[in-house]
C-alpha cells in the first residue's frame, strides 16, 4: 500500500469530484463539496482506504495537500458566488506547513474569492487541544474563510467541538438522516441540533438524502441545506439539480410557508427590512468616510461583492480603527475589507423574527448592536437595526396577547378560525380535532370554579403535551370554557386519541377527593333541579380528516364536529370519533 501511495502523490493521481450542497428553502445551491479519489480500479479507490493508508505511512500532510491543489486547480470553473468545501484533518490544519501554504493570498492567486472557501472539518482524528485548534480556527476565520464541522452526530464531532469552534456550518452524519422520516429518536436529536444551529446563527446541513421521504422530513423541520443522491450526485463538473427535485423542494417549502396565521414566530425578517446602499470591498477608507460624513443617520455599512454580502462595517468600528496611531495613513487609502467584520449576521430574507432576535441577542457584546443583513435568494436585500427588531417584536405580542385566552395562554376564537380557513384554504393534509370536557358543570358545582380552572388548565396542558410529541405540526386553541380545537399533521391519529384519553383519565382523578374517586362519581343537582349520580370528568374527541374529506368552509368542519361531539357524549366515559 505504500508503495502505491508514494505513486499517487508522486504522479498526481487524484480524481477530484464535486457534490452540490442545496439551499432547502428554494433549491439553489449553495457551493459544492470537493470529494477526492484515488486511481480507478486501484486498491486505494475509495477516500476512506486512501486517508487510512496515507496515516498508517505518515503521509497525511503529503496526500491532503495534493487534494486540496487539485481541488483549487478544478475549482477555477465554479461559478464565483458559489462556496467551495474542501475537506480538511483537525490536525493538519494546525501544522504550520498548513498555515503557510493556504493563506488567503495563496487561494486568490486561484482567482477564488477567500470568503468563499470553507475548510470542513473532518472527524477522521481526536482534537486533543482545542486550546490551539480554537486559536489557529480564528486565525482562518479572520482571514475570510469559513468553517464547517463535517459528521455532527457520530464519532469525535460532539457539542464540544461545536461550542469550541463556533463553526458557520454543521453538517449532519447520513446516520442521523437515514430514515428520518420514521425514526422519532433521530427527528428529535436533529431538531436540537437545529435549534442550538438557530440560535447560534449557524446553519445546518444534512447529508446524505437519498429519499423524497427524507427530504420532506428536512424541509418540514426547517433545516437550511441539504446533500445526497436525491439531490445530485458527485460529478468532475459543477452540475446542478434536476428541476423535478426543485420543484420537489419549492413546492413543500409553499406549503410551510402557509402553514400558520402571522405571529412573530413566522412573520419573516425581510418584511422589516430596509434597504441601504451597500459599498464594495474594494472601496478605500477615504470613500467611506465620505459617506459617513454625509449621513449622520447611517451607523453601518453592508459591504457586498457580485451581489454576495461579505461584510460590515460600523461607524463605531471604521473610527476607532482610524483614531489608532497611523489610522488614517494606513486605512484611508486602503480597501475596506481590511476593516470589515468577515462573519456579520447575515439572515435570509425568510427567517422568523423571534429566530433572529434570538441569534442577535447571543452576539457577542461588542457586536450586539450590529446590523442585521437580509438576503433573498442569497443576494444582498437591505438590513435592520436591532431597534426596529425590537420595536416590530414588542408590537407583535402585544397584538398576540389580545386574541389568547387568559386562563390557558393558548390562541382564542379568531385565531382558531383564521387558522381552520388557512387549513382550508391551502387544502391541507391536516386533522381538525374538538376537545369536550363531559360532567365539567357538576364537577364546578361541586368544587367551585377555581378547581374547575385547574382542570381546564390540566387539559390544555395534556393536549399540548401528547400533540408536540406525536404531530408533526400543530396549532392549538382555546374557544372558551371546557372546549379546544387543534389542528394537526399526524402519522397515527387513533394513537394520538388514545394517548391523551388515557393520560388525561389517570391524571383528572388526582382532582377528586379520596371519597369520591374511590365511588367513581360525584352527587351534583342537575339541570332540572334533582340531584343525580355524574361520573368522572371524562374527555370527548371529535376528529375530521381534511385530507379525506375536503371542506369548503369553517362553518361545514364545524357542523361536523358537532354531531361527533354528540355521540362521543352518548358514552359518559372518555372516546372519540373519527370522519
Amino acid at each position: 500500500m505504500k508503495q502505491i501511495l508514494e505513486d499517487i502523490i508522486r504522479t498526481e493521481n487524484i480524481r477530484t469530484v464535486f457534490q452540490p450542497i442545496v439551499s432547502l428553502l428554494n433549491g439553489d445551491i449553495l457551493g459544492y463539496e470537493a470529494l477526492s479519489r484515488g486511481p480507478a480500479g486501484s486498491p486505494l479507490e475509495r477516500p476512506d482506504m486512501m486517508f487510512k493508508a496515507a496515516e498508517e505511512h505518515n503521509m497525511i500532510w503529503e496526500l491532503e495537500y495534493l487534494c486540496r491543489l487539485k481541488a483549487l486547480e478544478k475549482a477555477k470553473n465554479i461559478v464565483p458566488s458559489k462556496m467551495l468545501f474542501i475537506n480538511v484533518d483537525p490536525k493538519i490544519i494546525n501544522d504550520e506547513k498548513f498555515k503557510s501554504g493556504f493563506t488567503k493570498e495563496f487561494i486568490e492567486k486561484s482567482g477564488i474569492n477567500a470568503a468563499n472557501i470553507i475548510f470542513e472539518i473532518t472527524e477522521r482524528t481526536c482534537i486533543e487541544d482545542y486550546k490551539t485548534f480554537k486559536k489557529s480556527i480564528d486565525n482562518y476565520i479572520n482571514q475570510g474563510f469559513r468553517i464547517a464541522i463535517d459528521d455532527t452526530g457520530s464519532g469525535y464531532s460532539g457539542l464540544k467541538m461545536l461550542a469550541e469552534t463556533h463553526p458557520h456550518y454543521i453538517k449532519l452524519d447520513m446516520d442521523l438522516i437515514r430514515n428520518i422520516d420514521k425514526k422519532a429518536l433521530n427527528q428529535a436529536l436533529v431538531k436540537a441540533l437545529l435549534e442550538f444551529a438557530n440560535s447560534s446563527n449557524m446553519k445546518i446541513i444534512a447529508e446524505g438524502i437519498e429519499t423524497p421521504d427524507e427530504l420532506n422530513t428536512l424541509i418540514r423541520f426547517g433545516i437550511h441545506y441539504g446533500q445526497g443522491y436525491l439531490l445530485q450526485k458527485p460529478s468532475p463538473e459543477f452540475l446542478q439539480i434536476s428541476p423535478g427535485v426543485k420543484s420537489m423542494i419549492t413546492e413543500k417549502q409553499a406549503q410551510n410557508q402557509n402553514q400558520y396565521v402571522n405571529n412573530m414566530h413566522n412573520i419573516p425578517i425581510g418584511e422589516i427590512a430596509r434597504f441601504d446602499s451597500p459599498i464594495n470591498p474594494c472601496a478605500t477608507g477615504s470613500a467611506v468616510n465620505d459617506i459617513f460624513k454625509a449621513n449622520t443617520d447611517i451607523q453601518g455599512l453592508p459591504i457586498v461583492e457580485n451581489g454576495v454580502p461579505t461584510g460590515l462595517l460600523m461607524r463605531n468600528d471604521f473610527y476607532s480603527k482610524l483614531g489608532t496611531q497611523y489610522g488614517v495613513a494606513i486605512f484611508m487609502n486602503r480597501p475596506i475589507k481590511l476593516l470589515m467584520n468577515n462573519s456579520p449576521l447575515i439572515v435570509d430574507y425568510n427567517t422568523a423574527l423571534a429566530q433572529v432576535s434570538n441569534i442577535a441577542i447571543n452576539r457577542r457584546e461588542e457586536n450586539l448592536y450590529d446590523y442585521i443583513i437580509i438576503t433573498k435568494n442569497n443576494k444582498y436585500y437591505g438590513i435592520t437595526t436591532v431597534k426596529s427588531l425590537l420595536e416590530h417584536i414588542t408590537q407583535l405580542e402585544l397584538n398576540t396577547a389580545k386574541q389568547l385566552n387568559p386562563l390557558t395562554g393558548l390562541p382564542g376564537n379568531l385565531l382558531i378560525e383564521q387558522n381552520i380557513k388557512k387549513t382550508l384554504d391551502l387544502d391541507e393534509d391536516k386533522y381538525i380535532i374538538y376537545f369536550d370536557l363531559d360532567n365539567f358543570k357538576a364537577y364546578n358545582d361541586t368544587y367551585g370554579f377555581e378547581n374547575g380552572d385547574r382542570i381546564i388548565g390540566l387539559t390544555a396542558n395534556i393536549i399540548k403535551e401528547c400533540l408536540s410529541s406525536n404531530s408533526y405540526e400543530s396549532f392549538i386553541g382555546h374557544i372558551g370554557g371546557d372546549d379546544f380545537v387543534a389542528i394537526v399533521a399526524l402519522d397515527d391519529i387513533e394513537k394520538t386519541c388514545s394517548d391523551i384519553m388515557q393520560v388525561f383519565d389517570n391524571r383528572v382523578k388526582n382532582y377528586y377527593t379520596e371519597a369520591d374517586k374511590n365511588n367513581g362519581y360525584i352527587m351534583s343537582t342537575n339541570r332540572h333541579g334533582t340531584v343525580e349520580k355524574f361520573p368522572i370528568i371524562s374527555l370527548s374527541i371529535a376528529v375530521v380528516d381534511n385530507k379525506k374529506h375536503k371542506f369548503k368552509s369553517p362553518v361545514e368542519v364545524s357542523r361536523q364536529l358537532s354531531i361527533l361531539k354528540k355521540k362521543c357524549k352518548i358514552k359518559w366515559e372518555s372516546n372519540f370519533f373519527i370522519y
